[in-house]
């Protein structure tokens, strides 16, 4: 097994922000307003800005997933899945579908996604491969839905995977915290924000030193 060092080592590493984004995340947004909690999601953001600041600082690279929907990709079996079929999420060119309290960097790719799992009929993996990423590191929201496909989907891949449990939310405590027990034992690591941080300055002042 991969030490957290190894695991999260800048260079080899892709910080993989999943659906941070009004609908998902606002309570103004669709997902607030029909009735889901949001107060978790939004309470996260602010560890979230301090650990991208801290992955951008170190070199670790960092991708953003944004969900956006449109009938060219609502397929009939997507659309089906919901009790209500007329709802509708993160509309192209909608706020709903800006980011929340974070945004990407010039240089940092965006990837689209129309799925849970940021992997699928998307360019994630080539983008990851390109850039000869070997772990990353997955979070956002929802915890338990398209945070959870994707990393499991990345580990199915091969990619070495961390989940990071307070940059991470959902609308149930119980589903966010059963999410991150399963990972653990199954898929990867879950980590708190601070350990990466306190590694990465670690790994940081070594280097530095030699």
């Amino acid at each position: 097994m991969r030490s957290l060092s190894e695991l999260v080592t800048p260079s080899k590493t892709a910080i993989v922000v999943v659906d941070v984004q009004n609908d998902f995340c606002e309570p103004a947004g669709a997902a607030g307003q029909g009735g889901r909690d949001t107060r978790a999601a939004m309470a996260m953001i602010p560890t979230l800005q301090r650990f991208l600041d801290a992955a951008r600082e170190h070199g670790a690279n960092v991708i953003f997933i944004q969900t956006i929907h449109e009938p060219s990709t609502d397929s009939e079996a997507w659309i089906g899945r919901r009790a209500n079929p007329d709802a509708k999420t993160c509309l192209k060119g909608t706020w709903g579908a800006e980011f929340t309290g974070i945004a990407p960097r010039e240089s940092e790719p965006v990837v689209i996604k129309h799925r849970y799992s940021a992997f699928i009929n998307t360019r994630l993996d080539s983008v990851l491969r390109t850039l000869k990423v070997e772990n990353i590191i997955v979070l956002g929201v929802a915890t338990n839905v398209c945070v959870e496909s994707t990393a499991r989907h990345g580990f199915m891949l091969d990619y070495h995977t961390v989940l990071v449990s307070d940059c991470s939310a959902g609308y149930n405590q119980a589903a966010h915290d059963m999410t991150l027990s399963t990972h653990q034992k199954h898929f990867g690591r879950v980590v708190a924000a601070q350990d990466i941080i306190d590694t990465w300055a670690l790994t940081h002042s070594v280097a530095a030193g030699a």
